[in-house]
């Protein structure tokens, strides 16, 4: 009979949690329309937008608005060419500018953020 040592023991223990817990996931989580579905790739961008937009508000409030700009700006290349003003919608009273940081960044050329301000809301 083999005996475990107690540092195995516990990386196996924790292998099961995380599996377990990855698992409850799978069945309980919400579907968003900037998270891959299992076995699927998360879309970078999708996620880079969804996190932007939700530091500002509800998953309640981003949702709709969120599908319309990838609608209209369906990735990074795209959003980079939009004028430089972009009016977004979802119901908090302000606008933002995307700035010259996105297209440099989309274009490579630069490591800059690629967020604006974090005091730029999503609005309606």
């Amino acid at each position: 009979m083999t005996r475990t040592s107690p540092d195995q023991a516990h990386r196996d223990h924790a292998r099961v949690m995380a599996q377990s817990l990855l698992a409850w996931y799978d069945r309980h989580r919400r579907d968003l329309p900037w998270r891959a579905r299992p076995g699927e790739t998360a879309d970078p961008y999708r996620v880079w937008l969804s996190e932007i937009m939700l530091q500002q508000t509800t998953v309640a409030a981003v949702r709709d608005y969120f599908l319309r700009f990838v609608a209209r700006w369906p990735d990074v290349e795209a959003l980079a060419s939009a004028p430089s003003t972009i009016s977004c919608a979802n119901g908090r009273g302000s606008a933002i500018t995307r700035g010259p940081a996105i297209s440099t960044n989309a274009q490579g050329k630069s490591s800059s953020a690629m967020a604006g301000s974090s005091r730029r809301r999503w609005t309606r």
